[in-house]
């Protein structure tokens, strides 16, 4: 009746101790199995017999735990067959009590999203007592199919070198990029913005950005899974990478709790690559404390997480800068509720307000263009699961999210700047944000005559004491609040029934979700100002010498007028089928995801009249784009074989058109009167001219776009063996295609190009014409907008492939976890490589990719992509010593970074940005290593208390590895790296728990 792997007395007999070895893995390793559904909870199922070929039908099947309220029970079918859904991941007791009253109790754990499978012979030898985690005799396995998902425990979480935030416990998934990035998620498999990243069951990913922006303390963490291929119609998983979830810690029938002092001292870490001298003090206060409200019934769970972080000052090429601070606080509070033994309720909230000041200094800049900065967090979640009977189940989740942020410069300039005003050339640090120029050749000698002069007054001693350009000074350039906000609710039914020789497990469910970003951006002064050589740019006036990039948020029109923020949206409908079907020794997952996406964007109000149908409504909400259901409907197919009844070999198809995208923003009509206005003057600071950046304003949609999509496809195997080693092997290859992008209508009619004309538009690409042929007759209807369209790029296309081993061992003291994986990621289309920064928000569907010639897929773009790491290795696990102490380690090797030269020249332009010379990924950076290590030394005092000692040793030998090639080939720090892996430290800290 339910999938799972069958065993027949004999086979769970014969391997009583393989049994042991496989539960004790289950209650403390990481496991690779299948996620079983969106809810926060697991499953136990399994069949109860009474000997060969007979089956223990009207078996009474209770499980308890301290995470439950109140136990659940069912009755096994004429097959001897049960299930347990619903269940708060921990250790269950499990009782089997027969017709006639024997009984019968074993010991198992519950993780996230996953399948435990019990399998309990009634009349085999019951020890004498209960083992700690399953009588021997019994079979306890993870239920199987075809997708590739691991569940880490609580217990090998607390016992390895794992940092205090949620983004560090991406280190243990299995062919996960190992990444330092504090913003751009790891690839794995796809862009690092298509990652999912869930906590306690809520999508925490930054709406429209696609990157992780909450970071909850472990110490909440009950436990983690990762879902990265593979995927079934269950869950909602629409991830073009890898989709991450958490379980907090829950309160129990006992009052229980914690206080915990962390400390990374600034002398116990190693000064870093990175060229700034930042001697800062980390420290984190963390507690929690849970327990029964109503025993049996309700109970509660609060905890505190209290970060920070204090710098004394840096030291940069322009000398000492303020001290940098960092503080933060977060609450949480979880409910648990069992009003009766069918119904479990859990509302929870979350809230964090953070202060930052003095951050963002570079090792070239000036002590005046630090920024200070604010966040605030919410997260609301309830959800529930009503166990109507043995057969049927349903569920829900409530949610509500909000992030809310600002950056504010810590130097406040006086300037406002307006349309026609000169530039203050004698005091060029007190209007904005200056970039030191440096001498080049190549350019004109008005410009070279300028930019030393700027050198003479705003540049640094190099290390020979010569000034020298290439520097920051003046004040951060803008004041931005960024709001975000997500709701989203989600139901879902489940039922099991027989057919024949088949037993089925049929869920079916839906989810709205809308996220929503409210934006306001000025300029600090006149913002970005920065020397040009108009004489050999294309994109400047002839006579232009600078160039400030000012928002247009900041000008203030002749009536007083200002811009109003811009607000977007997204609205999301999904919906999901899916049927496991059981038949012999074969699991069948067939079943489907369809889903609808609407872009609201600003500054438009449809009107039937017009070509385009919209007239231009500064402020009005309108629907830019929908994404039709027969548009989105993704197959999910897979089959699992229990050749001997333990071990499978498996095999899935899967489809996924990612939902992150950015164009409710980056394609808004508003963005008309709020874009980036792009002012040049002459060399006496004379006004030129001025408009709005070409792929920054409002933008109109080619039609009948085809959604960005996945294909994926998976084969595998797995083998359990009696002492306690399980194994995964699987080939898995993915192909990512129909990305959109903004660019130029004209695009496909460039021609030929390039330093001898030997560029040129694909053929069959040029053939196709404009994206929209009437864009010009739309435009003139509605006002100015950008000549910049939403397209799907012509033959935009990823492709990733890899061969992984995943192998985890349990011993009698040991927990030992190990995976290599080979894989290649290429391309033409490499959404983590569009910018001269990569660690941040860039827009997903409107970056510099297709920005006119020279950033077109077919310019150079075609070869291996940033995220590709041909080898990867990960081995981490614990050992327990006799006094009472734990040794934890973790290591990691994988291959560099690709990266390849950019140089805009040979095409003709002064703005090398993601405009390549050379083939994608013609070089890598070196590879990079390292291994951290943890020592916990725990002391039992007054019975109930237990004080800890821990020591974290990070990047034990200080491979601070470059990374982040700097790939401009125009620049003097051409091929060195700007990035480097954070240097050795060491982190202590003293615990208490009661």
């Amino acid at each position: 009746m339910f999938q799972k792997n069958k065993l027949s007395n004999s086979m769970a007999e014969s391997k009583g101790s393989a049994a042991w070895g496989r539960a004790a893995f289950l209650a403390v390793g990481t496991l690779f199995s299948a996620t079983v559904m969106a809810q926060q909870v697991g499953t136990i199922e399994g069949q109860v017999s009474l000997g060969d070929d007979i089956d223990a039908t009207g078996v009474t099947v209770t499980a308890t735990s301290n995470v439950m309220p109140r136990p659940r029970t069912v009755v096994t079918d004429d097959d001897g067959e049960f299930k347990l859904p619903m269940l708060i991941p921990g250790i269950y007791t499990v009782t089997f009590t027969s017709e006639d009253g024997a009984t019968r109790t074993v010991k198992a754990e519950v993780l996230l999203d996953q399948v435990t499978v019990l399998d309990v012979n009634l009349l085999a030898p019951v020890a004498e007592t209960l083992e700690e985690l399953v009588v021997t005799g019994e079979m306890v396995t993870v239920g199987g199919n075809s997708s590739l998902s691991d569940a880490i425990g609580a217990e090998i979480l607390e016992s390895l070198p794992v940092g205090q935030d949620y983004r560090d416990l991406m280190k243990l998934a299995p062919g996960v990029q190992y990444s330092q990035n504090s913003i751009r998620g790891p690839n794995a498999g796809g862009s690092g913005q298509d990652n999912v990243y869930k906590f306690d069951g809520v999508n925490v990913t930054l709406p429209m950005f696609g990157t992780l922006s909450a970071e909850p303390s472990t110490q909440d963490v009950e436990q983690f899974s990762v879902e990265r291929g593979g995927a079934r119609a269950i869950g909602f998983n629409r991830s073009g990478g890898m989709t991450v979830n958490t379980i907090s810690k829950s309160g129990t029938n006992e009052f229980k709790g914690s206080v915990e002092y962390r400390v990374q001292p600034s002398g116990l870490r190693e000064e870093p690559k990175d060229g700034v001298d930042s001697d800062v003090t980390q420290t984190w206060m963390t507690a929690n404390v849970g327990g029964p409200l109503i025993e049996d019934q309700l109970f509660f769970y609060g905890s505190y997480y209290g970060p920070r972080e204090d710098g004394d000052n840096k030291e940069t090429a322009y000398g000492s800068t303020k001290d940098y601070s960092s503080e933060r606080d977060e609450y949480y509070g979880k409910l648990t509720y069992a009003p009766i033994d069918s119904v479990l309720l859990n509302a929870a909230y979350r809230t964090s307000e953070r202060v930052n000041e003095g951050a963002s200094i570079g090792e070239y800049e000036a002590d005046s263009v630090s920024v200070g900065e604010e966040a605030n967090q919410d997260i609301l979640t309830l959800d529930g699961s009503w166990l109507v009977n043995d057969d049927l189940t349903v569920s829900f989740q409530y949610s509500d999210y909000s992030l809310e942020t600002a950056g504010v410069p810590d130097t406040t300039l006086g300037v406002q700047p307006v349309i026609g005003d000169s530039l203050d050339l004698d005091n060029l640090d007190q209007m904005g944000y200056l970039t030191v120029p440096t001498v080049n050749s190549a350019y004109s000698s008005a410009y070279n005559t300028l930019a030393q002069q700027l050198i003479d007054q705003y540049g640094y001693l190099d290390d020979s004491g010569t000034l020298t350009g290439g520097g920051g000074v003046g004040a951060y350039y803008q004041f931005n609040v960024q709001n975000f906000y997500r709701e989203s609710f989600e139901l879902a039914v489940d039922y099991n029934f027989e057919i024949g020789s088949t037993s089925h497990e049929l869920h079916v469910g839906y989810q709205w979700s809308e996220g929503e970003e409210e934006l306001a951006r000025l300029s600090n002064g006149w913002g970005l100002i920065s020397l040009v050589d108009g004489a050999n740019d294309a994109d400047a006036p002839d006579n232009a010498l600078f160039l400030a990039k000012t928002q247009q948020m900041s000008f203030v029109g002749a009536d007083g007028s200002t811009v109003p923020s811009i607000k977007s949206y997204t609205e999301t409908h999904n919906f999901e089928i899916n049927d496991s079907i059981a038949w012999g020794d074969f699991i069948f997952d067939v079943g489907f995801l369809i889903s609808q996406d609407t872009l609201y964007g600003q500054g438009l109000k449809e009107d039937g009249s017009t070509v385009s149908g919209y007239v231009a409504a500064p402020g009005h909400k309108y629907e830019m784009y929908q994404v039709d259901w027969e548009d989105m409907i993704q197959p999910r197919l897979g089959v699992s074989w229990a050749y001997n009844g333990v071990d499978t070999i498996f095999a899935s198809f899967a489809q996924y058109n990612p939902a992150a995208t950015s164009l409710a923003r980056a394609a808004s009509w508003d963005r008309n009167s709020a874009a980036l206005i792009e002012v040049y003057f002459d060399d006496e600071g004379n006004y030129i001219s001025s408009s709005p950046r070409a792929s920054s304003s409002g933008k109109l949609f080619a039609d009948d776009l085809d959604p960005r999509r996945v294909d994926e496809l998976t084969i595998g195997t797995t083998k359990e063996f009696d002492n306690g080693i399980s194994l995964r092997s699987h080939i898995r290859y993915r192909e990512g295609s129909h990305f959109w992008e903004d660019t130029p209508n004209t695009a496909r009619l460039y021609g030929c190009y390039g330093e001898n004309n030997d560029m040129c538009v694909p053929s069959d690409i040029a053939a196709k014409g404009l994206y929209i042929d009437n864009l010009d007759e739309m435009l003139a209807q509605i006002g100015s907008g950008s000549t910049y369209v939403i397209a799907e790029l012509d033959d935009a296309y990823t492709k990733y492939l890899e061969f992984s081993l995943e192998a985890s061992w349990m011993g009698e003291r040991t927990y030992l976890n190990a995976s290599y994986t080979h894989s290649r990621y290429t391309g033409n289309f490499d959404q983590d490589n569009t910018a001269a920064s990569n660690d941040l928000n860039t827009f997903i569907g409107s970056s510099n990719i297709g920005d006119g010639i020279g950033r077109q897929v077919w310019d150079y773009k075609d070869g291996t992509l940033s995220g590709d790491r041909p080898h990867l290795l990960k081995l981490f696990g614990q050992y327990t010593l006799d006094w009472n102490a734990n040794i934890g380690a973790y290591l990691v090797y994988q291959s560099g970074q690709p990266w390849e030269t950019w140089n805009g020249s040979i095409y003709g332009f002064t703005s090398s940005t993601n405009r390549y010379a050379e083939k994608a990924g013609s070089h890598r950076s070196p590879s990079h290593w390292q291994m951290d290590l943890s020592y916990t030394q725990n002391f039992n005092f007054y019975g109930d208390y237990l004080v800890k000692f821990r020591a974290d040793i990070f990047n034990v030998f200080d491979k601070q590895t470059g990374y982040n090639i700097d790939p401009y080939y125009d620049s003097d720090t051409y091929g060195d790296p700007r990035s480097y892996y954070a240097p050795r430290r060491v982190q202590l800290s003293l615990a208490v728990d009661f």
